[in-house]
């Protein structure tokens, strides 16, 4: 998709060549100088109510006289934030997608500051209307004709829109290549697809990338990791990949994702009903490679470690059984209770391998728990730390991405659920409070650097007719990176 900012007075909107135009208002005031081909019919359909300035709703304007563009859409938002507007513009997209328009050119005619924010929110709604997943259904239908799409903005916000332009069209491209993992199925989407993947973007943007097999993680010890994968015939793959954009004595940023690429729970079975969806259970991991894809385009001035332990969760006469105890990477013992709570016995071998990197921050992220989706539904993905500088700064980075998380409780007496009485902890605790008991599990881990947590099992996908992934939380975690540089 092509991308870019137009400059236009309001006045002469009438005049733009486009196949679409979709005009935004966000209030019920047009601004004095909109042009009265527009104006009259806008104004007409909001006082006898065919249009009211409501979330959701549009008015279709077809080849006005006067108007080179020959189709018009005006479309509410429910205010001038970027939130607001990525989501009135994401309405206007879904019906200009379907019609033959080729580009579409999207502009503000109520009084609105475009910002960067404004400009990056729209590139990201324009990518999420027009993906569409093909690699398995060759047979789907055809896609979007739309293939550019420009911004109107003033003199004044030019430089913040270009801003805002090249980190959407970053953060854009990082979604969908989160996208296209998590919607592949488990046998395509396999621990070695995901190592070429990343040994793809290495080639692309110049990046160490290493993968390490079983030899090589039994060598370092990760009996954690070891034992969820030895239930598979898929082998399994140790992901490491570095982007450098910054001397080598700066301490990196380190990202660790969970790569379950499939997960029937192991011995502890999971349900019939809806396992398929579990291909997604490898989300953390497609989020960080999304991420450093965003970030390898940026070349932001910092130090980017990316690590994804993947491997499948399968029952067979190999597999690790309940009860069964064994060694971390970090020494510490664990008694395995639940085959089902895997994704934490992967993450914790390789929040102890972050440590060679003496990092600046580490954040891992995981479709890890159930619980957290009871929490806290499909809205905002869970986020814990005990460092409280590093969670308000997750949580600025959130907002600015429109990509929420809410922060959980860490209290130490919720620990006594993992006490075992033959291993240094269990890996599952009580059924109340699972999502954070699985925090507490990681954090154990993690005493030697700043760390924090992201529980994205409510928002890495989606259920239902909408089906498949959502690319989430790579906004949010784009941002986090790029604010820490020093």
């Amino acid at each position: 998709m092509d991308f870019k900012h137009q400059l236009a007075a309001t006045s002469t909107l009438s005049k733009l060549t486009t196949d679409a135009l979709v005009l935004v208002v966000s209030g019920e005031t047009l601004v004095d100088e909109l042009d009265a081909k527009f104006k009259t019919p806008i104004t007409s359909a909001l006082a006898s109510g065919d249009f009211v300035v409501k979330a959701g709703k549009s008015l279709y304007l077809h080849h006005i006289e006067g108007v080179k563009a020959p189709r018009v859409w005006v479309v509410a938002a429910t205010g001038n934030t970027p939130k607001a507007f990525k989501t009135a513009v994401a309405t206007a997209l879904n019906l200009v997608k379907a019609s033959a328009a080729k580009n579409v050119v999207i502009a503000p005619i109520s009084a609105m500051e475009l910002t960067d924010a404004h400009a990056e929110a729209v590139v990201c709604a324009v990518e999420d209307a027009v993906y569409l997943y093909r690699h398995t259904k060759p047979s789907a239908a055809k896609a979007s004709s739309l293939n550019a799409a420009s911004l109107v903005c003033t003199k004044a916000e030019v430089s913040a829109v270009q801003k805002g332009l090249v980190r959407g069209r970053a953060v854009a491209a990082g979604v969908t290549l989160a996208r296209e993992c998590a919607n592949r199925p488990g046998n395509h989407c396999t621990p070695t697809y995901l190592a070429d993947t990343a040994k793809k973007l290495g080639k692309e943007f110049a990046l160490k990338v290493e993968v390490l097999d079983r030899k090589a993680v039994e060598k370092l010890g990760m009996g954690s990791f070891l034992a969820v994968a030895q239930g598979s015939e898929e082998p399994l793959k140790f992901i490491v990949a570095q982007y450098q954009g910054a001397a080598k004595t700066v301490a990196p940023v380190v990202l660790v994702g969970k790569g379950i690429t499939f997960d029937t729970g192991g011995i502890s079975i999971k349900p019939s009903a809806e396992m398929d969806e579990m291909k997604f259970d490898m989300g953390g991991a497609a989020s960080v490679l999304g991420t450093l894809r965003a970030v390898a385009e940026l070349k932001p001035k910092l130090n980017l470690v990316v690590i994804v332990p993947s491997c499948d969760n399968m029952p067979s006469g190999k597999a690790v059984k309940p009860g069964d105890v064994v060694t971390s990477m970090s020494g510490q013992t664990i008694e395995i209770l639940n085959t089902d709570a895997e994704g934490r016995l992967i993450l914790c071998d390789a929040l102890t391998y972050a440590e060679r990197f003496k990092p600046a921050v580490v954040v891992d992220v995981a479709t890890l728990t159930g619980a957290c989706v009871v929490a806290l539904g499909h809205h905002n993905s869970g986020m814990f730390s005990n460092d409280d500088a590093l969670a308000e700064t997750l949580l600025a980075c959130s907002r600015a991405s429109l990509d929420p998380c809410w922060r959980m409780p860490m209290d130490e007496e919720y620990e006594e659920g993992l006490k075992s009485n033959f291993a240094d902890m269990g890996n599952v605790g009580g059924r109340a409070g699972g999502s954070i008991t699985a925090a507490l599990f990681l954090k154990r881990f993690t005493s030697k650097y700043r760390w924090a947590h992201l529980d994205i099992a409510g928002t890495a996908w989606k259920s239902g007719a909408s089906k498949g992934g959502t690319g989430r939380p790579v906004p949010l975690l784009t941002h986090f990176v790029l604010s820490q540089v020093a």
